[in-house]
């Protein structure tokens, strides 16, 4: 493949991506691309930006052998990226340091965000206690209810947390009512977007900054493998993750790149969050891109068992790596994803987020059909310690607690 260079001067990957916004937010995206141009040469700002990852983060995140996954589904050699060893317990905090780092050099004391599965929040909560900035944090109060143990962290951090009750009352919800904020509060306020979407620079940006995920693979997969890998594979939301690990394989055609929507109770129904597979192009949250809408352009419900997943549309250089045919994208259902996680546990010893456990199941699909000399990577995004209860409910299994906390989801969602 030739080189890979996009997004172009005015933020586009071919079709996708853009600057779709109200006139209000003009001047501060303008702002925001000029700071970003600059800074991203900076080697002053790349240096600290190394630095925090390095000592606050922990990086780099190990790559690990999943020998015994590996013996018992046969066929190819199963790796994965243990991005939930990062401080924080998952990808979003590599981004989120990046940005924080960008807006203390803009002069913005004030930061926001929108979250889904808590863990964009809890990562910007993080780097605000870290940097001394006010911190607001926007997230569905059914999100609230599904992730009560990260609103809480967030709180330990010193975050305000904002239910949102509009809408589906999810990610979609959240980041509309993040926008309004940032539209009010343009002078004092840098809105932290915790994915690939949104309005150029943000799909580059975030890409940016977690494709330090992918740069160590570069240098981890040969050490730990002997070579690259066959196959790369990453759960899609917004994309963030998939971004980060695809990013600097794109170039390399003898590398398969497949992200793992969340097919919730099936593609053939209505409860799924599967942009890339059942969506068509629209425009959404400022770009253009794939989105579930009706024929009347109206955006659809979406379901997903893992909150991170459960959103409409997806990153715009996602839409545009479909179209090339650089990545092929799949769905797990909800029942797929339980049992991925389960596995891993019991066969690992490691517990993964839900959202990962989609890219897990892809993998255990995969692997049998493949000879035992093919590598398979996968991105495991996050911990699933977040995710407890929801599985414990899902498959019939008690979550322990004092009586004081099982009422700690109703609560917040009605915050």
């Amino acid at each position: 493949m030739k080189q890979y260079d996009l997004p172009d001067i005015s933020g586009h990957f071919g079709p996708y991506g853009g600057i779709f916004v109200s006139e209000t937010l003009m001047y501060a995206l303008e702002e925001l691309k000029n700071a970003y141009s600059h800074y991203r040469q900076d080697p002053e700002f790349i240096a600290e930006f190394e630095r925090e990852l390095k000592h606050f983060v922990g990086r780099p995140s190990p790559i690990y052998y999943a020998r015994n996954w590996s013996e018992k589904l046969g066929g190819a050699q199963i790796y994965f990226k243990r991005e939930d060893l990062n401080h924080t317990g998952a990808h979003k905090v590599n981004n989120t340091v990046g940005q924080a780092l960008l807006a203390k050099r803009m002069g913005k004391p004030r930061v926001i965000a929108e979250t889904g599965a808590g863990q964009h929040g809890v990562a910007t909560a993080t780097v605000a206690a870290r940097f001394g900035m006010e911190c607001v944090v926007y997230m569905g109060a059914e999100d609230m209810a599904r992730q009560a143990a990260n609103v809480y962290r967030m709180k330990l951090l010193g975050a305000t947390v904002i239910a949102v009750h509009s809408g589906s009352r999810t990610l979609k919800d959240a980041l509309n009512e993040a926008m309004r904020d940032w539209v009010s509060n343009i002078e004092n306020t840098f809105y932290i977007i915790g994915t690939v979407a949104g309005p150029h620079p943000y799909p580059m940006m975030v890409r940016d900054f977690n494709s330090v995920v992918s740069k160590e693979c570069q240098w981890q997969m040969p050490q730990i493998a002997g070579r690259q890998p066959d196959y790369v594979i990453a759960c899609v939301g917004g994309g963030s993750n998939a971004m980060g690990i695809f990013f600097d394989y794109i170039p390399n055609s003898n590398v398969q790149l497949i992200g793992v929507e969340a097919a919730g109770e099936g593609l053939n129904t209505s409860l799924h969050a599967a942009s890339l597979q059942k969506g068509v192009p629209g425009v959404l949250h400022g770009n253009r891109t794939y989105l579930l809408q009706d024929e009347n352009g109206q955006i659809m419900q979406t379901h997903s068992i893992s909150a991170g997943l459960d959103y409409p549309g997806v990153g715009p250089e996602h839409a545009w790596l479909k179209d090339l045919g650089r990545a092929q994208y799949v769905g797990a259902t909800d029942a797929e994803c339980l049992a991925a996680f389960h596995d891993c546990c019991r066969i690992e010893g490691i517990i993964p987020a839900l959202e990962s456990s989609h890219a897990l199941a892809y993998a255990a699909k995969l692997a049998p059909t493949l000879n035992k000399d093919n590598i398979i990577l996968v991105n495991l995004s996050g911990r699933g310690d977040k995710d407890l209860h929801i599985v414990s409910e899902a498959s019939g299994l008690e979550f322990y607690c004092r009586p004081s906390c099982r009422n700690t989801a109703q609560s917040l969602q009605k915050e």
